[in-house]
């Protein structure tokens, strides 16, 4: 919470799991947090919020549900302020003006319908009753409704978004997030009301979404850079604070966190123009993944915008175009494949026309099931028609037939560590080589192989990288991997794991902020997606400097010229080929 320009996080859970009444304070200007004062009640899973000044921790629980209200100080210290009518824990709280409004949660026995209402955390009155109730719900109140985002029904994480008219009392569900979703922060930055975080049901996310009250709609527009749920957020200016919770590890493993995020808006910028001189960069277009923006993008080396998907002509697939983390184009220029990783599906639409030809996965459900997918990442057809993918959060690369069936896998689901040719560490990247095997990079342990698609080992090595991701070959025994990391860093390397070129800056323009795909082009430049710089970069590997790039350093849109973190792209040519992956047709 906010007071007076100082962030109180107050209550929760320690990294014991431990119900804690310690209040801690962060001051934005210093970076510094520490230690203050006690709540007289220990608490966690509570709602929180500042109303005319006042900050109040209202309700939660510990061995039970509380019907107190704890009202908190900047310099941290607590009093109790009230009670609730009833104990409620695991419930959402929203400002509008001078009132806080107290939604759903859970008396202990039964989730709770009322939406309470308080000027001073002492006096409360119901304003309406929830359609769908709720617990660990996200809530944002503004002048004449309380919205309520996603939270968990019966034990479940829901992706309802719930509207209550306080005037009128009256609840309904006026839209949907893309997937289930519950225990996310809502956060309102310079005018816009963000939801971060969360989980969806099995693991924390790390997506942002920004909500816009007259459709009633959410809009994925960034990431943060670490899956969190059950954190704290508090708002100070023009930034946001998400503040603990508990993370999705390295390991695919979840547990507390330390990390204080600061969340800002970028300015909004109606058009950019692209760096560089166009000549001799590239010929033909230029595939972007804008994954922040749930689109693709065709690009000329002047940076003009050829294509793009969706438009109005050619809607998303019936399964959703959500989170488009990789796109190449298939047979022979005419398809692209697009691995939707905040989806859990990977469809195939045509080119030009957008016509959807090929899915695979149920949308926003992660399941290591036949036909499912959690996070699939680089889908690649290949020119018999079979698809493999890296199926990350099932520690597997599948592969899939064209009539839509697993077919085979390397890696053993839910083993995720690198123990070869058994188990694979989070895998990120199956790159097809032109011999019919798959260079394969794990998160896990930095290790990259390659295997044939029948599972059998080649090689492998360790990489002196913090994150390898989507490795390539170019030569005999020469590859390159982008690590995702900032700074980033794109290396060339062989099969013994010798380092024989390395780009890494670390300040400045040149400096990149988790790339995730680095591609030798035909004219020797390297292609590199800098994702949260939200920008496409072309390097000459010989001054080891940025000689083009279609986005804004550091700017996140849609008007021309810009992206939202891009997380892949693929290159064709005049003559309908893909000159970095030919021989997959």
């Amino acid at each position: 919470m906010q007071v007076n320009g100082t962030v109180v996080v107050a209550g929760g859970l320690n990294a014991q799991q431990v119900t804690t009444a310690q209040t801690l304070v962060f001051d934005p200007s210093s970076q510094s947090i520490r230690a203050a004062a006690q709540l007289p009640i220990a608490v966690h899973d509570a709602g929180a919020g500042v109303v005319s000044g006042k900050a109040f921790v209202v309700g939660g629980g510990s061995a039970a549900s509380s019907d107190a209200v704890q009202a908190v100080q900047a310099d941290g210290s607590a009093a109790i302020a009230g009670r609730l009518p009833q104990v409620r824990s695991d419930d959402s709280v929203a400002v509008a003006g001078n009132t806080l409004y107290v939604i759903g949660g859970y008396d202990g026995t039964r989730e709770l319908p009322g939406v309470l209402a308080t000027t001073d955390g002492s006096t409360f009155h119901q304003v309406g009753l929830l359609g769908e109730t709720v617990r660990y719900g996200a809530a944002y109140g503004s002048p004449s409704s309380i919205w309520v985002f996603g939270g968990e029904h019966q034990g479940q994480p829901i992706a309802d978004i719930q509207r209550v008219d306080t005037g009128t009392g009256v609840s309904s569900v006026v839209g949907k997030f893309p997937h289930p979703l519950a225990h996310a922060g809502v956060v309102v930055v310079s005018g816009q009301v963000l939801i971060v975080g969360g989980s969806d049901g099995h693991n924390p996310q790390n997506a942002i979404y920004a909500f816009d009250p007259i459709a009633g709609s959410v809009k994925l527009v960034g990431s943060l850079p670490e899956s969190v749920s059950d954190m704290a957020t508090a708002v100070v200016g023009d930034t946001a604070y998400v503040i603990g919770g508990d993370a999705l590890t390295a390991e695919q493993t979840v547990a507390p966190t330390t990390t204080i995020v600061a969340v800002k808006l970028a300015p909004i910028v109606a058009s950019a123009k692209v760096q560089g001189s166009p000549a001799a960069l590239f010929t033909g277009k230029l595939l972007v993944a804008d994954r922040g923006n749930n689109r693709l993008l065709l690009v000329d080396p002047a940076g003009t915008i050829q294509w793009a998907f969706p438009n109005a002509t050619a809607a998303a697939p019936p399964s959703g175009f959500f989170f488009p983390d990789d796109a190449f184009f298939t047979n022979h220029g005419t398809g692209i494949i697009s691995n939707q990783e905040g989806n859990n599906t990977i469809v195939e639409i045509s080119y030009p026309a957008g016509k959807s030809l090929w899915s695979y996965g149920h949308p926003g459900i992660a399941s290591p099931a036949a036909g499912y997918l959690h996070e699939p990442d680089d889908a690649y057809k290949l020119a018999d028609g079979r698809v493999i993918v890296a199926d990350a959060n099932n520690c597997r690369v599948l592969i899939i037939s064209a009539q839509s069936q697993p077919i085979g896998q390397i890696g053993t689901t839910g083993s995720c560590v690198h123990k070869p040719p058994t188990s694979l560490g989070y895998p990120n990247g199956d790159t097809p080589l032109q011999n019919g095997n798959i260079l394969i990079s794990e998160v896990t342990g930095s290790w990259i192989s390659e295997y044939t698609m029948a599972g059998a080992l080649v090689w492998t090595i360790h990489v002196p990288l913090t994150y390898p991701s989507d490795p390539q070959q170019i030569g005999p025994d020469l590859y390159i991997v982008a690590d995702y990391a900032k700074p980033g860093g794109i290396v060339e390397f062989d099969r013994a794991g010798h380092v024989v070129w390395e780009y890494r800056v670390a300040t400045g323009h040149g400096m990149l902020d988790h790339p995730s795909l680095a591609e030798v082009l035909p004219s020797g430049l390297i292609c590199v997606n800098d994702d949260y710089r939200h920008r496409v970069v072309l390097i000459d590997p010989k001054t080891n400097t940025i000689v083009w790039q279609y986005g804004v350093d550091d700017v996140s849109g849609t008007a021309p010229g810009l992206l939202n973190t891009p997380d892949g792209f693929d290159l064709l040519a005049p003559d309908g080929t893909t000159p970095t992956h030919p021989w997959t047709g």
